[in-house]
């Protein structure tokens, strides 16, 4: 359900009100949108609006695929994909997982430690898709079947250029 927050600041005597969408979450909390998340399920429908009776656009077959969602409808999530393709999703094909897919031209490096000069542990293919945390200072540490090491986020798509994720 998106519902909107009210801010309120003083310019020149008058009030400005600001709406920020926010989602509400299975577990009560509230996000701001958009926000990133991933697909759950093993076979997860896009459609064109946020119902069943709508059409599919699009059948995921790749669970942990990150997506970001912009906008809410009930029980459904409008969603971004890493191709740039929005649609509605039902929210029990998604969860708050965070992952990323690599989104270079050439496999990017995996560092041992957040640095280009630490030492390099893995190397991780375009459109091989991963576990992430701990990013800070334009790096996050990617795992991908329990390989894991630090990327540049530069080389990710699913997490923001200035996010920071314990």
């Amino acid at each position: 359900m998106i519902r909107s927050l009210a801010a309120k600041a003083l310019l020149g005597g008058a009030v400005l009100l600001i709406a920020v969408p926010t989602a509400t979450l299975a577990t009560g909390t509230k996000r701001t949108l958009p926000y990133f998340a991933s697909i759950g399920a093993g076979r997860a429908r896009m459609r064109t609006g946020p119902a069943r009776i709508y059409p599919a656009s699009w059948l995921y077959q790749r669970a942990d695929l990150p997506v970001r969602v912009v906008a809410t409808y009930k029980g459904w999530r409008k969603i971004e994909d890493p191709d740039g393709a929005q649609g509605w999703m039902e929210e029990r094909l998604l969860r708050d997982a965070r992952t990323a897919i690599v989104r270079a031209p050439q496999p990017v490096e995996m560092h041992e430690q957040p640095s280009a000069s630490s030492h390099l542990v893995w190397r991780a293919a375009p459109g091989v898709v991963g576990r992430i945390g701990q990013c800070g200072s334009g790096w996050c540490r990617l795992d991908v079947k329990g390989q894991a090491g630090f990327v540049e986020i530069g080389n990710l798509w699913g997490v923001g250029p200035v996010e920071t994720l314990p």
